[in-house]
């Protein structure tokens, strides 16, 4: 009976294998933008099953690139060093001090987990940040949040040069202004504007949530630019959903092909969403 298990269980994989040849045929030499961020990258298993699905994109012909977060890693530091941090409308006050901070944590300890964490799973990557090649210059968004920048101008010549050498480009979300300062720049806007440089196929914001949903709380698997600012002005798209739609109608509007809002501590996000039929999480794309 065991024997018999085994045998439905291999067929049933390499039957998985087959009805995902479409579609990796359709993403070849594709660019995927991944937000990484959430619970996700707190999980030594989940980090390394994240990296595993990474690794199979390259592999079959995707350029994936990774831009993660880092949140509840700079807060840590930053209590352990007890410097104390102030938010202004839920965004944090990023003074001098914490800046170098958030430098110290993004580029270093998050960035170079990821790095290994691909590494270990038999992919090539190389870590930067916004400031490497001059790859995110940023302006200052608001004078109160003090060093917190918005994209004004990318250059991907990098990100093009490591994609030749079939390399995983790891992005840390920090820009430089013109002045040679520091910006610390949200996750989610950093991958939104990375993808809109590239004009990627897909931008997959990896998030604690299914995805976004309608009024009676049921993910939404498709929706349009002009069905999400419905949503946002009658209240149903709220709170935290607010910035990652936002940044997926930037996306779009900067020549992104679609974006996915989906649950990043699902088991083989990424791959569902791309590999399969049905997809994962909400896609978001212009009207057909």
């Amino acid at each position: 009976m065991k024997t018999q298990s085994m045998h439905r269980d291999w067929i049933a994989t390499a039957q998985t294998l087959s009805k995902a040849l479409p579609f990796m045929q359709r993403y070849e030499d594709a660019t995927v933008v991944v937000k990484f961020g959430g619970h996700a990258m707190g999980d030594d298993e989940q980090m390394a099953s994240f990296a595993r699905d990474i690794v199979l994109m390259r592999q079959v012909g995707i350029n994936p690139v990774v831009v993660h977060g880092g949140g509840p890693m700079i807060n840590e530091m930053l209590d352990k060093l007890e410097i104390k941090s102030e938010f202004v409308n839920g965004k944090r006050v990023t003074d001098a001090a914490t800046v170098k901070v958030v430098e110290m944590v993004l580029s270093g300890l998050v960035n170079k987990r990821i790095v290994q964490a691909i590494s270990s799973q038999g992919g090539k990557a190389v870590g930067l940040s916004g400031k490497d090649g001059n790859l995110m210059f940023c302006e200052q968004t608001n004078p109160d949040l003090g060093f917190v920048g918005t994209p004004t101008e990318m250059n991907t010549d990098v990100l093009r040069k490591l994609f030749e050498a079939e390399i995983i480009p790891v992005i840390a979300p920090l820009g430089m202004g013109r002045d040679g300062e520091t910006f610390n720049v949200n996750g989610d806007t950093a991958a939104g504007a990375v993808a809109a440089a590239l004009e990627a196929d897909r931008l997959l914001l990896l998030t604690d949530v299914a995805g976004v949903k309608d009024a009676q709380g049921e993910v939404l698997t498709e929706i349009t630019p002009e069905q999400i600012r419905a949503l946002t002005e009658s209240g149903v798209i709220a709170g935290g959903m607010i910035p990652k739609t936002e940044t997926a109608l930037n996306a779009i509007e900067g020549g992104v092909r679609a974006v996915v809002i989906l649950d990043g501590r699902a088991p083989n996000a990424c791959l569902l969403e791309l590999f399969t039929e049905h997809g994962a999480g909400s896609l978001i794309r212009p009207q057909r």
